[in-house]
């Protein structure tokens, strides 16, 4: 999990995505995650002279974790090279089309395109291991149980910090995956994608076919989710 982030992010940043001018790297963190997840990525960024801000999404809704994001982006002083984890590849493909958004970097992301039905998409490849894992409760929200969380989500941790994670995930909407958004911003951004080769959360064969169908820049790194 956090090796791929911090590998998959500052490669893309560092190989053109953010060129000069662009100061600013907003995160979105996905699903099972809070906006912490980034804190490697961060501290690598902000060594290189960058201004960072970290989403905090709510993960109740797109339209929620859309609006989280937005508030982020308008705080901004400048040019933004946007980043999403996951999940977070839906809410940037919406939210990206922001004037002040220049490039797009997706971390074994989800990238639909506008009003597609990714779940349909999402089943004709491999259904992760992770899957198996998610822990649905009366109250309409979900999270992954902690052995799921350990040995899919986080596989390249040690455990002990993976629990420490595990401990403050971020539970969703169990209507969360089924929206769909109104915008695909890869169309018109220069998109940049880190796949997972070793990935149980997402199939990386989804990944695969994602980052060639929007064209992007693309690294592969031997890593978990």
């Amino acid at each position: 999990m956090n090796k791929l982030l911090l590998a998959g992010v500052c490669a893309a940043l560092f190989s053109g995505a953010a060129s000069a001018e662009v100061n600013n790297i907003v995160l979105v963190h996905g699903a099972y995650a809070d906006g912490s997840c980034w804190n490697d990525v961060i501290a690598k960024l902000q060594q290189a002279g960058k201004h960072v801000t970290s989403v905090q999404n709510p993960l109740t809704s797109l339209a929620d974790d859309g609006d989280a994001t937005r508030r982020v982006l308008a705080l901004q002083d400048g040019p933004v090279v946007l980043v999403g984890h996951s999940w977070a590849g839906t809410v940037i493909s919406e939210t990206g089309v922001d004037p002040k958004v220049k490039a797009l970097v997706y971390v074994a992301a989800r990238a639909p395109d506008a009003g597609e039905d990714y779940g349909a998409l999402a089943a004709k490849f491999p259904t992760p291991p992770a899957s198996a894992g998610l822990v649905k409760s009366a109250d309409g929200f979900a999270q992954l149980s902690e052995e799921a969380f350990v040995r899919d989500f986080g596989g390249d941790l040690d455990p002990a910090r993976a629990r420490v994670l595990y401990a403050g995930q971020g539970r969703i909407a169990q209507t969360l995956f089924s929206a769909r958004t109104t915008q695909a911003a890869w169309k018109v951004k220069p998109t940049y994608y880190a796949v997972s080769a070793n990935d149980r959360t997402t199939s990386p064969e989804l990944e695969r076919f994602l980052a060639k169908r929007m064209g992007a820049r693309t690294i592969e790194l031997a890593s978990s989710h």
